[in-house]
């Protein structure tokens, strides 16, 4: 399981031009992919991390402030470029393995108390953020 996870100031996702979901920072823009092997456990430590993550403002978590997150998913976090000029999706788990576990992310932040906005899983999504810092960070469980 892959994420990237940016503090933001806000974010939302558009879907056919509706905000489908969207906070209002400081918070978490965090985009989730899923490979082949990826399990509920992993799932569950990778919100324990995004839940804990101290890169708010002031070394915080989103546990320190109840900061809100939005988690989206991204199966091109597993796009293979080392050959050629087109990636290949092979890495990137098919929708059936990848939507539960990318919805059993958002839960598992729930249950330990978090707010989630999602996006959309499959479709075309329109995200937009103000990164604050910038500060991103690549997760890889």
């Amino acid at each position: 399981m892959r994420a990237v996870a940016q503090r933001v100031s806000e974010a939302s996702v558009c879907v056919d031009g509706a905000v489908v979901g969207a906070i209002d920072g400081p918070g978490l823009l965090v985009l989730v992919g899923v490979t082949h092997d990826d399990t509920a456990e992993k799932a569950r430590k990778l919100a324990a991390k995004l839940w804990g993550l101290r890169i708010l403002d002031g070394e915080k978590s989103c546990s320190d402030l109840n900061a809100p997150l939005l988690v989206v998913s991204q199966f091109t976090l597993y796009a293979d470029t080392s050959r050629g000029r087109r990636p290949t999706w092979n890495n990137a788990a098919p929708g059936p393995v990848a939507e539960p576990l990318v919805d059993a992310v958002a839960a598992e932040l729930r249950a330990l108390g978090a707010r989630v906005e999602t996006g959309k899983f499959g479709a075309d999504m329109k995200v937009a953020l103000v990164n604050d810092g910038p500060v991103t960070i690549i997760i890889e469980l």
